[in-house]
């Protein structure tokens, strides 16, 4: 081994001065690659672990490889030098949140607002992170997929590989049917209305994800909006996802001229300030999203499965006041 580059074998001696050399373990067979260095990388941004592979940086065995490469077990990982995020303690409380459906190859929870479904950029400790402290002797336990900090409800987690493999399928082929419930500022028309706008991402100079509408080099994006209530200025919609594209619900219902209470990113700020100073019935400080429903087939026996999820005391508290208004 080279002494002067400082080359170390093993997950933990991943650090800001050596390369480190990473066997890829049974727990990892099938994982993508990005996955698998996020986890390994607390702190770091994604955008940081996207450069390094696309740049030639990380290597499995001694190849080039690709964000999205499916890893095996056995594989040999070369990771650079990386700066991680300082280490923290987990949470004295270790408390699980609040489980809506277990058997022995998930966990479906209800996320509250506020809590990143996963820690790094800064964030020391996500939803995952905390399940995995308060299940200390849970061998696997993976996101099946991801909710934005400020939305709540119904997040899925995978006990087993087999489970995230198959649950993944099921997203990429759109058999997983989701839906949300959503309050937006101003009077929605139509009972039922699909909006189909392609979807580009980029990233801001500070670092920040954005989304917006384009025409050129967007992904195409589909999300079916209905009406569930009129409250003079405000309306409550539930949408369902045809595709899952990054911040989909929030710039479609933003782009057609009704934002989503309590959107930081896309939302009205004037009117998110004044729903903070309770002036529509009570103080609201979220963004009103929340994961109501999924409806999914079962990744070990194929069982149909549907977990609801109900909205949480601040949201119902805010309906509560604008039916009062």
């Amino acid at each position: 081994m080279n002494d002067t580059a400082k080359e170390r074998r093993g997950a933990s001696g991943i650090g800001p001065d050596h390369v480190s050399y990473l066997t890829v373990g049974p727990e990892a067979d099938g994982q993508r690659l990005d996955n698998f260095l996020l986890r390994l990388a607390k702190g770091v941004p994604q955008s940081h672990v996207y450069r390094i592979v696309r740049s030639g940086q990380v290597r499995v065995n001694k190849a080039r490889a690709s964000v999205d490469q499916r890893l095996a077990e056995g594989d040999q990982v070369r990771v650079p030098p990386l700066r991680l995020a300082a280490q923290m303690p987990p949470p004295a409380r270790a408390q699980m949140p609040p489980v809506l459906f277990e058997d022995e190859h998930l966990i479906a929870v209800d996320k509250p607002a506020g809590l990143a479904a996963h820690g790094g950029s800064g964030i020391a400790h996500g939803l995952i992170e905390m399940v995995r402290a308060a299940r200390p002797n849970q061998p696997f336990l993976e996101l099946a997929h991801r909710l934005d900090r400020d939305t709540s409800g119904i997040l899925l987690l995978a006990k087993t590989r087999r489970a995230l493999l198959g649950l993944h399928e099921q997203l990429r082929e759109g058999q997983v049917d989701k839906r949300y419930l959503a309050v937006v500022a101003g009077d929605w028309v139509n009972d039922r209305q699909h909006v189909r706008l392609p979807l580009a991402k980029r990233t801001t100079a500070s670092g920040e994800r954005r989304v917006s509408v384009d025409a050129d080099e967007g992904l195409a994006a589909h999300t079916v909006f209905s009406l569930r209530h009129r409250y003079g200025g405000f309306s409550l919609l539930e949408a369902e996802l045809k595709t899952g594209r990054t911040h989909q619900i929030r710039v479609h219902l933003a782009h057609v001229g009704f934002p989503i209470v309590g959107d930081d990113k896309y939302g009205d700020f004037d009117l998110n300030r004044r729903a903070a100073r309770g002036e529509f019935g009570v103080p609201f400080r979220r963004m009103f999203l929340h994961a109501c429903a999924v409806r999914f087939a079962h990744p070990a026996g194929g069982a149909p499965m549907a977990i609801e999820c109900a909205l949480d005391r601040e949201c119902s508290d805010f309906l509560r006041g604008l039916g009062r208004a």
